[in-house]
């Protein structure tokens, strides 16, 4: 018999790949990586492991994957709701930002975020904000997975002067954490509106030249297009793509606003496009067309945006939202099935992100990235198909165990990091400095 560190055992395993649900198997983990995957009878007999988990009444799969965040807006949760998109980011969310923003704000709001996330299953995220080495720290400390957003914008900011400050402090943060294990780096130019011509055309020669994803919000509104063709005589995506920013390194946020023939660019160009339904339902952005992009062939992942405009960094929620959309959207029923949209959860984000060779399916070699939902609740009785229980009826409160790297994070719906247990007293302090500027919807005073 071969000796492993872990072998956990579970009444379903959902590897995504390939398709389905497998009962009565187990993982084997190994030094960070799946082994194995085999049924369970066949795995007691060739390992020998160190630790062993029989969790009887659930369902594994892999560590979910939030394509689009800001992780740090925790700490802006529920500041200004039920307000317009512009009005929303000018009135109030930047304001605060700007006077509140600094490195202690993003390690304290992105260690938060990771809390909520990790509670969630999410074991990777896609990160965009200002002092990306402080939520870089923080997922670190979390032991999370994380891509970080190397923000480009044109205003200054307390982080950056200029365009070209937060580019060379991004690149210069990324030379000096390459070596970290859970960490990787995305270009991250904000929006078309707030990025000029010049830090684009820099951001496409850099991500060429350096492979990196380019992590950018895209026809988020029927305004920003509007006063694209307005400013540049052409729609964002057009003038993206005189700038060499259309490509496999381009990952779309939002993208709701898209004509067929922008639809066909974005696959032929082998673009990915980060799909946030809840915040596009609450800032009444509009419905992306998911069904007419799947069926071009475009990869769709799914991202909860920040916890400022969702109010939840749950991907459970995203999954079910993303999946009744699409069908109401395309007037089909049979549009995102179940299946599909656990993929746009998992697999798909990590292609997106250029890591779908180490995460986002549980296949022998991978790093070993779980997550374990017990179905052994009556709000999930009685099961005949564990995949459809994922995306319609199962939560994140659903989730008891999760694994990064084969290190275990979660155990039981409890955080193994004592830093992470604490993270209620970082909000508190900073809910008490906040408070006197937010301004928590249209209807208040």
């Amino acid at each position: 018999m071969k000796s492993i560190d872990c072998l956990i055992e579970a009444r379903w395993i959902v590897p995504v790949e390939p398709p389905g649900a497998l009962e009565a198997h187990a993982l084997a983990l190994h030094e960070g990586r799946i082994e194995a995957l085999l049924p369970v009878n066949e795995a007691r007999k060739r390992f020998a492991p160190t630790r062993q988990l029989h969790l009887d009444r659930h369902v594994l799969i892999p560590g979910l994957v939030n394509l689009h965040t800001h992780a740090a807006m925790t700490l802006l949760r529920g500041i200004a709701d039920d307000i317009a998109l512009m009005q929303w980011l000018q009135q109030h969310v930047w304001p605060v930002e700007m006077r509140e923003v600094s490195p202690a704000f993003v390690y304290d709001g992105t260690l938060l975020a990771c809390a909520e996330m990790l509670r969630g299953g999410i074991t990777l995220f896609n990160d965009m904000y200002f002092f990306p080495e402080a939520a870089a720290r923080a997922a670190i400390t979390a032991g999370m997975r994380a891509a970080i957003g190397m923000i480009v914008v044109d205003f200054p900011s307390p982080y950056g002067s200029d365009a070209a400050d937060y580019l060379s402090k991004g690149l210069d943060l990324r030379d000096a954490l390459r070596s970290q294990p859970l960490l990787s780096f995305c270009l991250a130019p904000h929006a078309p509106y707030s990025v000029g011509d010049k830090a684009l055309a820099q951001v496409a020669t850099y991500a060429n030249e350096l492979d990196l994803p380019i992590h950018m919000h895209v026809h988020e509104s029927a305004d920003e297009i509007e006063q694209g063709i307005a400013r540049n005589g052409c729609r964002p995506l057009e003038r993206l793509r005189n700038l060499g920013l259309i490509g496999p390194n381009l990952i779309a946020v939002h993208a709701i606003h898209l004509t067929a023939d922008e639809i066909a660019l974005l696959a032929a160009h082998g673009c990915h496009v980060a799909h946030c339904p809840s915040s596009n339902l609450k800032l009444a952005s509009g419905m992306a067309p998911v069904a007419r992009l799947v069926a071009a062939g475009v990869n769709v992942g799914l991202g909860s945006d920040g916890a400022a405009s969702n109010n939840r960094l749950d991907l459970f929620s995203e999954m079910r939202e993303a999946a009744l959309l699409a069908k109401a959207v395309a007037n089909d029923a049979t549009a995102a099935s179940a299946f599909e949209v656990l993929k746009m959860a998992t697999l798909n984000g990590a292609r997106a992100l250029g890591l779908h060779d180490t995460v986002g399916s549980l296949v022998p070699g991978k790093a070993a990235d779980i997550a374990a939902v017990d179905f052994g609740v009556p709000e999930l009785m009685p099961c005949y198909d564990p995949v459809s229980h994922l995306v319609y009826a199962a939560g994140r409160h659903d989730v008891s165990h999760v694994w990064i790297g084969g290190e275990a994070a979660l155990e039981e719906g409890e955080l193994v990091r004592p830093e992470l247990r604490a993270v209620h007293k970082l909000a508190a302090s900073w809910e008490l400095r906040i408070a006197p500027q937010a301004r928590t919807g249209a209807h208040r005073p």
